[in-house]
């Protein structure tokens, strides 16, 4: 199946994913500024627990390494 880039950036662009981007930069700068983590060191900041939809603004973090987060998904019944 071919990938729809319009429906992809629609989705980019919508106030809902935005919101959560912005949370998600926002939880980054926060953890830069803490000493947590560095520019360039390969580390990204996993939200604990699995949050699909609502606000990141005052989730719990853990620097991880980029591969662990990226592996990491939610049990599928």
């Amino acid at each position: 199946m071919a990938r729809n880039y319009a429906k992809e950036t629609a989705w980019e662009n919508s106030p809902t994913q935005v919101k959560r981007r912005e949370a998600r930069n926002r939880a980054r700068a926060r953890a830069l500024k803490a000493g947590r983590v560095h520019k360039g060191d390969s580390k990204e900041l996993d939200h604990v627990g699995y949050h699909r939809t609502g606000s990141l603004d005052n989730v719990r973090t853990v620097v991880v390494s980029r591969h662990a987060n990226r592996i990491r998904q939610p049990k599928r019944s």
